[in-house]
C-alpha cells in the first residue's frame, strides 16, 4: 500500500481547515440558553456587517461568540500566544481585533447593539444566563436557597 507523507504546510493546512467557522459548541450553548430565557433568534444573518453569530432581530441585537485564542479575549488564560512562527501569528491575531472593532463599529452605527460572548464564559452556563438575563431585562432566578422556601 502506497503511503502518502503529507509536509508540516499540509497538516497545517488541514488542521486549520478543520477550525468551524459557524455552529461551534460554544455558539450552540449560548443559542440554548437564549431560547430557553425565551428569546428568539436568527443565526448568521449575512445581510448585516460582520454576519454576527446570532442576530435578535426584535432586540436589535447582534450577537459574536468569539474564541478567545482567535480573538484575543484580554486577560484570558486560553489566549496564548504559540511560541513558534510568531511572525505568522501575531500579525494574524492583530487582524482578527481589527476585523472584530471594525465589524462592531459598523453594527453600531446602524443603530445595532453588539454583544461579545466569549468561549471562556460558555464553561458556567449559569454564570452566562444570569448575564444574558440582565442583558435583555430579563428576571433573575432566585437562589437555590429561596426556591425551596428556606429563610436567610
Amino acid at each position: 500500500m502506497k503511503q502518502h507523507i503529507r509536509s508540516e504546510e499540509e497538516k497545517a493546512t488541514l488542521r486549520m481547515k478543520a477550525v468551524r467557522r459557524e455552529s461551534t459548541r460554544p455558539e450552540i450553548l449560548v443559542r440554548k440558553i437564549l431560547h430557553g430565557l425565551g428569546l428568539r433568534f436568527r443565526i448568521t444573518k449575512k445581510s448585516l456587517p460582520g454576519t454576527p453569530d446570532i442576530v435578535l432581530t426584535r432586540h436589535r441585537t447582534a450577537i459574536f461568540v468569539h474564541g478567545c485564542f482567535w480573538h484575543r479575549h484580554p486577560g484570558c488564560r486560553y489566549a496564548t500566544t504559540p511560541k513558534t512562527r510568531q511572525e505568522y501569528w501575531l500579525p494574524k491575531f492583530t487582524a482578527n481585533v481589527e476585523r472584530d472593532a471594525r465589524k462592531t463599529a459598523a453594527l453600531k452605527a446602524l443603530g445595532w447593539r453588539v454583544l461579545v460572548i466569549w468561549e471562556c464564559e460558555t464553561r458556567d452556563l449559569a454564570a452566562l444566563e444570569e448575564r444574558l438575563r440582565m442583558e435583555f431585562n430579563l428576571p433573575s432566578l432566585p437562589s437555590p436557597a429561596h426556591q425551596d422556601g428556606a429563610e436567610c
